[in-house]
């Protein structure tokens, strides 16, 4: 694809550098002549000092021959108004926006629902803006998934009813799993499981049947939802239940997880962004030291207890026993504070948390402090854009791994060179996995098997290397 990016920020580097890893042809463009000086020393592609939202500019600058446009300056008004110039003159081309304001984003997902409702789905874009990317929605999405699953980091859920779900999981010392190759895990189980990747301290890898697995490992495991408590037990991982949460930041983001846990999906915002969602029975505290935060909370959630005060005073965390809690959710904007508070309330008792913070740069360091989930807020941002750019066939992606690996959903499509063919026939050992399948018609989820026989409108997972372009042209066809 040919892409154009407006912003040359951290998302717009890091998206820049994910799609050149792909092959893609990249225009970068920012009107600071620092940034773009920064940008050129450390990226492969075309970046120019320029006002994006100038449609001349963009035009010299190779407009007309772009697939995608993507705005992801520091002003949200100046990504949807750069998109709006653009519709109205290249409706054609793919435009997505990032912005920070709550308002815009709820605004023009409503909007556009009725628009789709009255039109039957055959309108414009509103704003001219074919996707709207909100960080916190992102990060926040992020973290009740991660709440959903018990803390567990890394799950991705496929199936309308969540039939089946990808955990990374760490190997214990006392797990049957220390030492044994990877082909004799049904010596010890019967239950149907597929070990997608193995992250040690050397990198993500895409295993094979001779592959020892050790303790310290972490293994991402394809299961049936129903099964996943059975392989955690394998891995000697304690099944705890999450009954007693903590939520220490009452800002966008902690607003956003909130209102799923106090009100179980019950608002109609927070339905339209997360679909359904599981009920929980437990106890639940909002800390903040912002008195308006804590005011605001206290009127929006009257069943839950809110507390004006410092997660990181040991008086007070006495006096209202957070140590005994089973999850603390850190998601305040000081995310180098959030990786210390989940680490002193481990410390003084509280079995697991889930710390925001700002890329995956930190998520070895939230390991090594003991956290169990952290939310990179910038590269939830930077993957779901890449979703929108991988072509009409690619539905999804989630990035795992620090990056290293990728989760890609998409329809295989009539140009697909393995239609009609078997998993055996188009197998490429060490470059993907194929974990699930939906045949053309099917409502549901099945585990492939080596004469499963590709068709053109199935449904595919694969876990890939990220940016192998190669394997992806071979299943989407594009």
């Amino acid at each position: 694809m040919n892409i154009m990016i407006v912003g040359a920020g951290f998302t717009g580097i890091q998206l820049a550098r994910r799609l050149i890893n792909e092959k893609n042809t990249v225009t970068l463009i920012d009107n600071d002549a620092d940034v773009v000086s920064h940008a050129s020393n450390r990226l492969d592609c075309a970046v120019y000092e320029a006002d994006g939202n100038n449609l001349e500019n963009l035009e010299e600058l190779g407009l007309s021959k772009i697939d995608a446009l993507v705005t992801v300056t520091s002003s949200d008004e100046i990504n949807m108004i750069t998109c709006s110039l653009v519709d109205a003159v290249y409706p054609d081309i793919l435009k997505i926006a990032r912005v920070r304001n709550y308002a815009y984003y709820v605004n023009k997902t409503s909007a556009t629902e009725h628009h789709a409702e009255t039109f039957s789905g055959k309108h414009r874009p509103l704003y001219g803006i074919d996707f709207m990317i909100h960080p916190d929605v992102e990060a926040a999405r992020a973290i009740v998934s991660a709440v959903e699953h018990g803390a567990v980091s890394d799950v991705v859920s496929f199936g309308k009813d969540e039939e089946f779900e990808l955990s990374a999981i760490q190997i214990e010392k006392e797990s049957s799993l220390d030492g044994m190759a990877l082909r004799n895990i049904r010596n010890i189980t019967e239950k149907k499981v597929i070990v997608v990747y193995v992250e040690t301290e050397e990198g993500a890898s895409l295993p094979a049947g001779d592959t020892v697995l050790h303790a310290g490992d972490r293994i991402g495991v394809l299961s049936a939802r129903d099964d996943v408590k059975s392989v955690l037990e394998i891995c000697g991982t304690k099944i705890e239940t999450l009954k007693k949460i903590a939520l220490v930041g009452a800002g966008r983001i902690g607003t956003i997880v909130a209102d799923h846990i106090v009100q179980h999906g019950k608002n109609s915002v927070f339905k339209k962004l997360f679909g359904g969602v599981r009920n929980f029975s437990q106890d639940f505290v909002i800390i903040d030291t912002d008195k308006e935060a804590c005011k605001a909370a206290s009127e929006r959630y009257p069943k839950a207890k809110v507390f004006c005060g410092d997660a990181t005073d040991e008086s007070f965390i006495q006096e209202e026993q957070i140590g005994k809690f089973n999850l603390v959710i850190s998601a305040t904007h000081n995310h180098e504070m959030n990786m210390v508070i989940c680490a002193y309330l481990e410390s003084l008792g509280v079995e697991k948390s889930i710390a925001l913070v700002s890329h995956s740069g930190f998520i070895p360091i939230t390991r090594k402090l003991g956290v169990e989930v952290a939310v990179p807020l910038r590269d939830t941002v930077v993957d779901s854009i890449m979703s929108h750019l991988r072509g009409k066939s690619v539905t999804g992606i989630h990035t795992i791994c620090n990056g290293e690996l990728e989760i890609v959903e998409c329809d295989l499509n009539s140009k697909s060179s393995v239609n009609g063919k078997t998993l055996k026939d188009v197998a490429m050992p060490g470059e993907y996995l194929m974990l699930l399948v939906k045949k053309n018609g099917s409502e549901m989820y099945e585990l492939p098997h080596g004469d499963t026989v590709f068709a053109a409108g199935d449904h595919l997972v694969l876990a890939v290397k990220a940016g192998n372009k190669r394997v992806l042209e071979k299943f989407s066809g594009e």
